[in-house]
């Protein structure tokens, strides 16, 4: 704690061992006199011994022992200072190698894989079969589109009339009165043809069954075409 006097500064270790050095010395000056009964004499004086240290070699220990803390101070920062930059490069040096690995990695990621083989090509679904009615009407537009994918001329009107005027619309109608039916082959079917004229002019993608009513319609007209142009052109017997 510094003094409150002026001028007073707080002595130092050193300066304060020197101090009691010199009060010792003096006190046992004072001692040595009192029992020699103050009659010592110069040569006594000179006879006293000097303390065994002073202020001055008590420094230089102090300063012996403050290099020795500084130097083991200075090699203890020295080690930690390069175990710091050790430590450092070690850091660094693994940072690099996770970067490395994850560059790896990514590459590996970003290889272009083998494309899929290509599965072949779908066969087209086929149409679905249209439908038709199992009466005179579903047999005449069925017997129309057979007819007309060959390229055989006819109207739904044209078929009708005929088939009305022929049959009725009964596709197990038979003649068996007239020439035909005298001559062993009677008309037949719905459009009343014979057996001889149906298998002549069959059209293929039909029964061969001369009483089934598309294949009876699609045979008469196929017929019709080919004599009168139509089975529109047709009024009567034919």
């Amino acid at each position: 704690m510094r003094s409150t006097h002026s001028g007073y500064t707080r002595l130092s270790k050193v300066h304060k061992f020197s101090a009691a050095g010199l009060t010792a010395a003096a006190a046992a000056t004072v001692v040595f006199a009192a029992v020699s009964g103050g009659t010592a004499s110069a040569a006594d004086a000179h006879a006293v011994k000097p303390v065994a240290w002073s202020a001055e070699s008590f420094g230089e220990t102090q300063q012996d022992e403050l290099s020795t803390y500084a130097d083991a101070a200075a090699a203890k920062a020295k080690a930690e200072a390069a175990a710091k930059v050790k430590a450092a490069a070690k850091a660094e040096a693994d940072a690099k190698a996770k970067a490395d690995q994850e560059r790896a990695s990514r590459s590996e990621a970003r290889k272009p894989m083998k494309p899929a083989a290509a599965k072949p090509a779908a066969k087209p679904a086929a149409p679905a079969k249209k439908a038709y009615a199992d009466n005179l009407d579903g047999w005449i537009r069925q017997s129309l589109d057979v007819l007309h994918a060959k390229g055989v001329p006819a109207s739904y009107e044209g078929i009708k009339r005929n088939v009305m005027r022929e049959s009725t619309g009964n596709p197990r109608a038979i003649n068996d009165w007239d020439v035909n039916a005298v001559n062993g082959v009677p008309s037949k079917g719905l459009l009343q043809i014979i057996d001889p004229t149906f298998k002549a002019y069959h059209v293929e993608g039909t029964s061969w069954d001369i009483w089934d009513p598309v294949a009876n319609i699609t045979a008469s007209c196929n017929y019709a075409a080919d004599k009168y142009g139509s089975m529109d052109n047709v009024n009567s017997a034919y």
